[in-house]
């Protein structure tokens, strides 16, 4: 018979943060109709965009390899950044980062275009600091954001976590965002986008900070 376990101390270690906020409802509308309608005006203007998500099978349309000045060309992306850059602030300081008397600044921003039936595999974001998603549209029945737990690839004889395991001890967390979502994460976490089972484009902006 197991004996009963004497009293222990539990400390919570290396914690993965997941930053989520949303934006008003009065700002959110008219911004993320601004922002799907330069989305949609890139995915039919923005050849060399269109040829790289061809050619590397993304499916529907990215400006990731393409566009590097989204803030610049659309009024609408300069509105979204400044909303980004508060929010990038208040994340470091729960990571409690010490930046050296320097702060995370934007390094590169692309749209996204998901179409019914596609998805985006798992990946990382390396050489940058805090990434994120900010969702513009996401129809009914759309890819959530599913993400992994870092130390997994490392847990070679571990068991299977419990079907309703608190979300803090899963392996993997499955976020479902809806318009006007942001969520703000460290770089490092692995994700992917499962597929796309709505009946509409899921339309979203990625972005990473640095160190600089």
């Amino acid at each position: 018979m197991t004996k009963p376990a004497t009293a222990a101390t539990i400390d919570t270690l290396f914690v993965t943060h997941l930053y989520r906020a949303a934006l008003a409802a009065r700002e959110a509308r008219p911004l993320n109709a601004d922002l799907e309608a330069c989305a949609r005006s890139l995915a039919v203007d923005d050849e060399a965009g269109i040829a790289w998500s061809k050619a590397n099978g993304y499916p529907g349309y990215t400006s990731y390899a393409s566009l590097d000045d989204l803030p610049w060309r659309f009024p609408a992306f300069a509105e979204l950044v400044d909303h980004l850059d508060g929010h990038v602030s208040a994340f470091a300081k729960v990571l409690e980062l010490d930046l050296g008397g320097a702060k995370l600044v934007l390094d590169d921003i692309w749209v996204n275009i998901l179409p019914p039936g596609g998805f985006h595999g798992s990946h990382l974001h390396p050489h940058a600091v805090v990434s994120g998603t900010y969702y513009v549209a996401v129809p009914k029945g759309a890819a959530a954001l599913k993400i992994e737990d870092p130390r997994l690839a490392m847990m070679m004889a571990a068991p299977p976590k419990r079907q309703r395991a608190a979300m803090q001890n899963r392996s993997f967390v499955t976020i479902a965002p809806k318009p006007g979502t942001l969520l703000l994460w460290e770089s490092f976490l692995r994700h992917e986008v499962p597929l796309n089972q709505g009946e509409d484009d899921r339309i979203s902006v990625s972005f990473n900070y640095r160190w600089g």
